[in-house]
């Protein structure tokens, strides 16, 4: 694996982290989440994992996380397979965010982005500062950091839960429907601000959403999950143009169109 990164004010990090599966097999009792998928994503780039309720989208991003261990098959991050001992280690480089942000209601905004942080021995003006240089970033009012997830909007709790997930310069993002429990208004707008800002950074990042546009706008990569495995690996053109069954066919058009105004 890769060394720690500095995540130091206004250094970059060294490198984007790679992840790849090779034939992973998951099962939650009889359940199975994941039957022989192997899928790997490259440094910097950003993939969206796409598919219906139950297809393992969320299996995936949380092995790649050491939140799960694989009943069989291998992960590997940065071309070295994951071990046990190393999961903290990786857990302090990789940003998580889930629906709904995750954050603890008792803790101001500056109090959750300051969890990790002070587990890393920050000192309370370095963590200030790069409060500030993400609430830049992510286009907050300073005045956010004083008050509790409670007393936020949601896309506002989302933004936060962004920020706390970049707090100490991750080399990946992992994005678990970040914006799925959002108004239509504020989900189109965080959309775009999400895009720039995975751009600007150049990290990479993995993206479940089971909306195929949301898919698209973020990421030239998609990969459409079904019981567990990959159905099709392509971009959208790939899915409209060749798509690999008819299954893909219908998730495709399977989104509804506003009806025609009349006349």
């Amino acid at each position: 694996m890769a060394a720690d990164v500095s995540t130091g004010i206004g250094q970059q990090v060294h490198a984007a982290t790679s992840f790849t599966l090779e034939q992973v097999g998951k099962c939650f009792g009889a359940v199975v989440a994941l039957r022989g998928l192997s899928v790997a994503f490259a440094a910097g780039t950003t993939t969206a994992l796409i598919g219906s309720s139950g297809s393992g989208k969320s299996t995936v991003l949380r092995l790649l996380l050491g939140l799960e261990w694989p009943d069989q098959g291998c992960v590997r991050v940065d071309g070295r397979a994951l071990e046990r001992d190393q999961v903290l280690a990786l857990r302090r480089r990789v940003g998580y965010v889930i629906q709904d942000g995750g954050l603890f209601p008792h803790l101001t905004v500056l109090g959750n982005l300051a969890l990790l942080p002070r587990y890393l021995h920050w000192g309370r003006e370095r963590i200030r500062a790069r409060a500030d240089e993400l609430i830049a970033l992510t286009a907050l009012p300073p005045a956010v950091l004083t008050r509790y997830p409670a007393e936020l909007s949601g896309g506002q709790r989302q933004r936060v839960a962004l920020m706390r997930a970049l707090m100490a310069d991750p080399t990946a993002l992992l994005l678990d429907e970040p914006l799925g429990a959002l108004d239509p208004v504020v989900r189109h707008e965080l959309q775009d601000e999400l895009k720039a800002i995975f751009r600007r950074l150049g990290k990479t990042v993995v993206l479940v959403t089971h909306d195929l546009a949301e898919a698209a706008w973020f990421a030239p990569r998609l990969v459409l999950l079904r019981d567990g495995a990959v159905l099709q690996d392509g971009s959208l053109e790939d899915f409209r143009e060749r798509p690999a069954d008819s299954f893909v066919t219908r998730f495709v058009e399977a989104g509804r169109q506003l009806p025609e105004r009349a006349r």
